[in-house]
């Protein structure tokens, strides 16, 4: 009888030795297989996205059985400060541990999301290359093996870094491979694709860049293992009491650098007023907070100053913008309006797709003007402006940012789409009423207590695309 492992050897041998249709009926059969044991397979596919990629065993295979039928576990912010609070030893590596285990099913759910595109859309470059990273990723993780030493850990942790490094190039070329992809998809499914995509890739950041956080708290000078923390601090990358008036102040000293950088250091920028419950606050992850309220800021600025530009009338005061926070028992909600003119009526379908609109060219160009994208103010170079010296925020995250660069005057078209897609991952919402001739109101609410698990797709919802 032969054994397991002769019998890959053949299967690998004849790899070697196969004639080119023969070879693609080989690299196929990790697909049948799958649809043969689970009654699912790629319904739209009619070839793997890469045949020269052909698994020896479903243990590698990230669309066999082993691997998608595995649900992802949600967490919440209250779970991860509970569990982060008391660091230990013992608590880094179970931290370590689940995201050891947790990031191959996630980045194999979102392989076969990909392998269930049309042919023609995989084999879009950009597309493409997005695929054979979480390739990659996923054969890289799969392989790590329990993590039983802090020595253990601090591998782990160069593996996690680097990896995230690397992957920093997969929201400008996913965002490039759609817009290329308009016409064959639909746009519906196109930004559907989309939506799920960045929303797993968030979760996997999440957990990814809470266990670098809790791994550089523990090694701190400062830090005494199994010492509570108080409320005024990080606990790994979670803000503990995130007060909605400090946020909101900040990135507005930040948008009004970005527009004096965009429009000249003369330029009349509007105030930004913030009334209403002052002392809101809530547990979140500052970043998601600081890019969601930013790029509403940044939109509400650009639109008062650009109509203002196009006024022959430009006497009179530039109106103000008036941020109101409204703090219930379950949720903050925070409001954003502007007396911009409103959006415009052509834009106003295509405001949360990621696929298409009138501006789609232009994004197209403009983001390939970005080779790196982290989704973060910071890597607006507004560090500074942000003013968070008095923070003890975790190092990590800057530094990923640092690596990126975007033009502070380069509009890519998707800061509210992804930002709707933060907001939406902890239970939130987003919405836009756009007055035409007005102005715009923006609504975000948070859920205030934290207790909401991150807003995953489900086994359920994948099988039924």
């Amino acid at each position: 009888m032969r054994t397991d492992s002769s019998l890959e050897e053949g299967i690998a041998r004849g790899w070697e030795q196969a004639p080119g249709s023969q070879r693609l009926a080989v690299a196929m059969a990790p697909h049948e297989q799958l649809k043969l044991e689970t009654g699912v397979g790629p319904r739209r596919v009619s070839a793997p996205p890469n045949p020269s990629v052909v698994y020896l065993s479903s243990h590698a295979d990230p669309t066999s059985p082993r691997w998608v039928a595995k649900e992802a576990r949600p967490i919440s912010l209250r779970q991860l400060m509970v569990f982060g609070r008391s660091l230990t030893e013992s608590r880094l590596l179970s931290s370590a541990n689940y995201v050891r285990t947790e990031l191959p099913t996630r980045i194999a759910h979102r392989i076969r999301d990909l392998e269930q595109l049309p042919y023609v859309v995989v084999e879009n470059p950009h597309i493409k290359e997005v695929y054979e990273l979480y390739q990659r990723a996923f054969d890289t993780f799969r392989k790590v093996k329990e993590i039983k030493s802090l020595e253990d850990n601090e591998r782990f942790c160069k593996i996690i870094s680097g990896m995230l490094k690397a992957h920093l190039t997969v929201i400008p070329k996913l965002s490039m491979g759609i817009l290329e992809s308009r016409g064959l998809m639909d746009a519906e499914d196109l930004d559907k694709f989309m939506n799920t995509i960045l929303r797993s890739r968030i979760s996997r950041r999440v957990i990814a860049e809470q266990h670098l956080a809790l791994t550089e708290t523990y090694h701190s000078p400062w830090f005494s293992p199994g010492a509570k923390l108080n409320e005024s601090e990080f606990i790994g990358e979670i803000f503990i009491k995130c007060i909605a008036r400090d946020v909101i102040e900040r990135c507005s000293h930040a948008v009004e650098a970005l527009a004096r950088s965009t429009y000249g250091r003369d330029v009349e920028v509007p105030e930004i007023k913030v009334v209403g419950h002052l002392e809101a606050s809530f547990p979140y992850i500052l970043s998601h907070l600081e890019y969601i309220i930013g790029e509403l800021l940044r939109n509400s600025v650009q639109a008062v100053i650009e109509r203002r530009q196009r006024s022959k009338n430009q006497s009179g005061p530039v109106p103000p913008i008036e941020v109101t926070i409204c703090e219930a028992q379950q949720h903050v909600i925070i409001r954003i309006s502007d007396q911009g003119g409103g959006i415009p009526r052509d834009e106003l379908p295509f405001l949360w797709s990621f696929s298409k609109g009138p501006q789609s060219e232009r994004r197209l160009e403009n983001l390939g003007r970005v080779p790196k994208l982290a989704a973060t103010m910071q890597e607006l170079h507004v560090t500074d402006e942000l003013g968070r010296a008095d923070l003890k925020t975790p190092n990590y995250g800057s530094s990923l940012s640092s690596m990126t660069t975007r033009p502070p005057n380069l509009r890519l078209g998707m800061g509210l789409p992804l930002s709707r897609v933060y907001a939406e991952y902890w239970a939130g919402n987003l919405e836009l009423h756009s007055l035409e001739g007005y102005g715009v109101d923006a609504f975000l609410q948070i859920s205030k207590l934290g207790n909401k698990n991150e807003q995953l797709t489900t086994r359920a919802s994948m099988d039924a695309v």
